[in-house]
């Protein structure tokens, strides 16, 4: 009667398997802030795009009425529906002022895109100025 030898298979060791993981969690750990700041530079690019949006309403209504209008209806500019599990805008939309000769369109972001309490908001005035107020 033979006896049959057990064959060595390759494989790693729990020691080799606990360092991969350990590098790529520290990997993972230096990578997160810089993701996070992309994410919220592509969510300020929707502040943006409506701000610029309101600039050309409002350009509009001055040339018709010779006056800026404070009301969002009178220029209309619909406000998305503001951000839910669904989807949904990220920036709440309003005139601060409006004159005969000077406006303020604001964006207030409507969540807290990094956790720290802080609302991003931005500013575009008559001139097309626009401007981060308040840094998220």
């Amino acid at each position: 009667m033979q006896i049959k030898k057990h064959k060595k298979l390759k494989a790693y060791s729990m020691l080799q398997i606990m360092g991969a993981i350990l590098i790529a969690g520290i990997l993972t750990a230096l990578a997160v802030p810089s993701i996070m700041k992309a994410v919220t530079k592509a969510k300020q690019g929707e502040a943006k795009t409506q701000l610029e949006h309101l600039y050309s309403l409002e350009r509009l209504y001055f040339l018709e009425f010779s006056k800026y209008s404070s009301e969002l209806d009178a220029v209309d500019f619909e406000q998305q529906t503001l951000v839910t599990e669904e989807g949904g805008a990220r920036y709440k939309i309003e005139i601060v002022e409006a004159g005969t000769t000077t406006f303020t369109g604001r964006a207030t972001a409507v969540q807290d895109f990094d956790g720290d309490g802080v609302f991003n908001m931005w500013e575009i005035n008559q001139d097309r100025k626009l401007t981060e107020t308040q840094k998220d």
